[in-house]
């Protein structure tokens, strides 16, 4: 089922893929960034288009019928990965306690001019009532 939320912006081409998608427990959120039609929020700032971005995506989460402590992966990707530590400083506004899994990848450009920021999300709806066993 394709998901949306009010506050998010809906893909530039209705029909080429969708923000999110919840396939029975599980739900996908794509790439979301700080791209908006006067440029990026936050302008040239990192920290700010981060915080843009991770508010999309927990947006997307919410939507998707989930919270952020069930999501399970989460994917960064940066132009520059020197900008690291401000963006874990806008995960840190948005993600608590047991945090997701983190991939973090170095790219050449994002899909609009100015964009510093890109972040994905995974994960399984109602994980945080479940007991597993440390190992």
């Amino acid at each position: 089922m394709r998901v949306s939320a009010d506050s998010v912006p809906e893909p530039p081409r209705p029909g080429m893929f969708s923000n999110a998608v919840v396939r029975g427990d599980r739900f996908w959120v794509s790439g979301m960034h700080a791209g908006g039609p006067d440029g990026p929020v936050g302008g040239d700032d990192v920290h700010l288009q981060a915080r843009e971005a991770f508010r999309r995506v927990v947006a997307l989460v919410e939507a998707c019928g989930a919270t952020t402590s069930d999501v399970t992966a989460l994917r960064i990707y940066l132009t520059d990965v020197a900008d690291k530590v401000a963006v874990g400083r806008a995960r840190a506004e948005f993600f608590t306690g047991e945090m997701p899994c983190s991939t973090l990848v170095g790219v050449s450009a994002l899909v609009e001019p100015g964009l510093a920021v890109e972040v994905e999300a995974e994960g399984v709806t109602g994980t945080t009532s479940r007991s597993v066993q440390p190992s």
